[in-house]
């Protein structure tokens, strides 16, 4: 769990600001000017955005890096069960004793001024980053892209835009081509972007970006059956380590960003994509809660959450057809829930609603259960949803809807994210 001291510091800066989200760079320039400009000393930067799949296409990097001998660093977020996630140092998470101390320094610094806890968790992300030593840093994108807090870099040696779907629309807009044209902000002149399969309107808007070179799929770099190719030449990939269709898409959009920035070699890159590990994407657990199930059942649990998360999934549990898969669903306030179910539906032996006790910003069971359109029965916690599942044969469960449920479900399977 995340020390005491940590979330004493971030209930307090919680005051600061009463926004949680307020997209804007002046805050963090002026913190970080303060701090020494940390952000403008970095080792070489892969900046990841994306609605869905940027988490995993970071993973996938990271992994490639460290395949090839490279100190990483790693910025991601949300955390699941504690704050020391969001930052890994040269490849190792950091420390409770270092998180206090940058966020003291940073805290003293900011001397009261009006600042968000993201923007905080940020300035001292970089000033970690600028002051330990690494070979290279993925920075994965909080919200949005334009004016998200890590989009204070500079010159970055690679872009990468994962698939856009609708999520956060009362910060980003409500269309594709709205989320696509904050998405692309974090896109620098003469610096390489990179995109995978997209609908036709998000493709239109990156399109327009002439001053940055676009490495688009299927016209400047191709993926089939795990033959890669690019203006860089031909590779032959192994199945990607994160399980699911869509994480061949994600692997390549990470397999052209690397070859882009020529960190590591050929070697490394496929290395990387096999041995990849990102929690609460389709991750199979195995602790204590799986052990509450019958002997040769499977527990599964995703983050997905949104529309393109829903399609995501539905793909995938297409593919699991020797077995019935009994879903569990919990949700975060403000998403579309209706959409996301809509695919699931249909693969789901039964469908459960749950909301765990601490589990931020939980839609209602009740509320769960009218954007299935009845179908779904009240766990109303996994615990409860769990027992009542009919013992049958063999079957998967899966758990997904909310990261933040994720960090729930890991907690109590007593799985731990390193």
């Amino acid at each position: 769990m995340t020390s005491a001291r940590i979330e004493a510091t971030v209930e307090r800066l919680h005051s600061l600001y009463p926004k949680l989200i307020d997209l804007s760079l002046g805050r963090l320039e002026r913190l970080l000017a303060a701090l020494g400009d940390p952000h403008l000393h970095l080792p070489p930067v892969l900046h990841v955005a994306g609605t869905n799949g940027k988490g995993s296409t970071s993973a996938f990097l990271r992994a490639m890096g460290e395949a090839g001998g490279l100190r990483v660093h790693v910025a991601t977020s949300p955390h699941l069960v504690r704050f020391n996630e969001r930052i890994r140092l040269a490849g190792t998470l950091v420390t409770d004793e270092a998180l206090n101390t940058a966020l003291d320094e940073v805290e003293a610094k900011n001397a009261g001024q009006p600042i968000t806890v993201f923007e905080v968790l940020m300035a001292a992300s970089f000033l970690l980053f600028a002051r330990v030593p690494a070979d290279m840093l993925v920075l994965e994108v909080g919200l949005g892209g334009t004016f998200d807090a890590t989009n204070v870099i500079r010159a970055p040696r690679a872009c990468a835009i994962t698939s856009i779907s609708l999520d956060h629309q009362a910060f980003l807009g409500d269309t594709l081509t709205a989320i696509a044209g904050e998405k692309a902000g974090i896109v620098k002149p003469g610096i390489p972007f990179i995109t995978g399969a997209q609908p036709d309107e998000v493709l239109a808007v990156f399109a327009k970006i002439t001053n940055a070179p676009w490495l688009k799929r299927d016209r400047d770099w191709f993926l089939d059956n795990g033959h890669y190719r690019d203006a860089h030449g031909s590779l032959t990939l192994p199945p990607p380590a994160l399980p699911g269709p869509h994480q061949h898409d994600n692997a390549g959009i990470a397999v052209a960003t690397m070859r882009a920035a020529g960190l590591v070699d050929n070697t490394a890159i496929a290395r990387g994509v096999a041995t990849a590990i990102w929690p609460a994407r389709l991750q199979h657990l195995h602790g204590k809660l799986a052990a509450t199930l019958p002997p040769g059942w499977e527990l599964w649990l995703d983050g997905g959450h949104n529309p393109g998360g829903g399609q995501a999934l539905a793909a995938h549990l297409a593919s699991w057809t020797d077995r019935p898969t009994h879903i569990l669903v919990g949700m975060k306030q403000a998403k579309d829930t209706a959409e996301f179910l809509r695919p699931i539906i249909p693969h789901a032996a039964s469908l459960w609603a749950v909301a765990e006790p601490g589990q931020h910003l939980a839609l209602p069971v009740e509320r769960i259960i009218e954007a299935s359109g009845g179908i779904a029965r009240p766990g109303p916690t996994i615990a409860e949803a769990l027992a009542q599942i009919p013992r049958t044969g063999t079957a998967r469960v899966l758990i997904c809807g909310s990261l933040y449920l994720a960090g729930e479900v890991l907690k109590a399977d007593g799985t731990e994210v390193k």
